[in-house]
């Protein structure tokens, strides 16, 4: 690689293109395959969204492809949905705290690697969720996870939101798993006194409306875990996806779904033969706004 001074990141990542196999290599196919579906008029994106990425830095990343319309599903887990509504209820992420786990949780602070938060930040956060959920039963008391979703992000008044975003640009957002955190518990205790149903198969015939209505569908997957499952797996029924991209640190030697290579989706019919799929090791924190930045500047040339 020729690295020179002033480089822009395309021109780095294109200096990457000449590694071949490895890990530079790579990050130059997945940003040429990214910049070619952004671009491609017919090909449906879907962003799937596992671990703490709102928290480690990706909010506005994420939320900025919404407003910009570059994605049109958002496939994600309840912890991000909980963070980016922390955020807007007015809460922020720390960082440079000191202290072991213990003390930091009598003074009321919790961890998420080097990150942190506030116990004050989810009071607050408990207290405006439950408040937007009782305005939202006075319409319905029936919802299919994204119609909630939509609902809630129809309330908020922080333009920088995802869901507010996504529900101002009409992207929907699917949370499979919505009960795991901090936003499910408060749910369920909202609905020991109120009467609130989520139906999460109501999502599976909307979500494949959408992949049956799309001449092409392309994943991008940042994480492993239950979103991108549910990304490939509502494509199954059309033979899989056309192209998708991974940014994942988990090891493929457990079997894991999270550490399984992409090809490995072919066998299951949730990845065309044929596809276009590329595979980068490494924190999608560090990778994917690299990549982004590549793309956007490639398809300005």
């Amino acid at each position: 690689m020729d690295i020179k001074d002033g480089m822009s990141v395309l021109e780095l990542i294109e200096q990457m293109g000449k590694s071949g196999v490895l890990g530079a290599g790579r990050m130059y196919r997945a940003t040429k395959l990214l910049a070619e579906t952004l671009d491609d008029d017919d090909t449906a994106v879907f962003l799937s969204v596992a671990g703490p990425l709102v928290p480690g830095g990706l909010r506005k990343v994420i939320r900025d492809m919404i407003a910009n319309e570059m994605i049109d599903v958002l496939i994600t887990s309840g912890a991000n949905i909980t963070h980016d509504l922390l955020e807007a209820f007015g809460g922020r992420h720390h960082y440079g705290m000191t202290g072991d786990d213990e003390t930091l949780c009598q003074q009321g602070m919790g961890r998420i690697g080097d990150l942190y938060t506030q116990s004050e930040d989810f009071e607050v956060f408990e207290k405006e969720i439950t408040k937007i959920m009782s305005e939202i039963v006075k319409k319905d008391n029936n919802f299919t996870i994204r119609k909630f979703l939509t609902e809630i992000g129809s309330t908020l008044s922080d333009d920088e939101s995802i869901l507010k975003t996504a529900a101002r640009k009409g992207v929907p957002i699917y949370a499979p798993g919505l009960i795991d955190s901090m936003l499910g518990l408060q749910l369920w205790m909202f609905t020991q006194d109120n009467e609130l149903h989520l139906d999460a198969s109501g999502d599976m015939s909307e979500l494949s409306d959408i992949v049956y209505g799309s001449k092409k569908v392309a994943t991008v997957i940042l994480g492993g875990g239950l979103p991108k499952h549910y990304a490939l797996a509502s494509n199954l029924l059309t033979g899989g996806v056309d192209a998708a991209i991974q940014v994942t640190m988990d090891r493929s030697e457990t079997g894991s779904l999270g550490g399984a290579p992409l090809e490995e989706a072919k066998s299951w019919a949730k990845a065309k033969a044929g596809s276009n799929l590329v595979t980068v090791i490494g924190d999608a924190t560090i990778i994917f706004p690299i990549m982004l930045a590549g793309a956007m500047e490639m398809n300005k040339r």
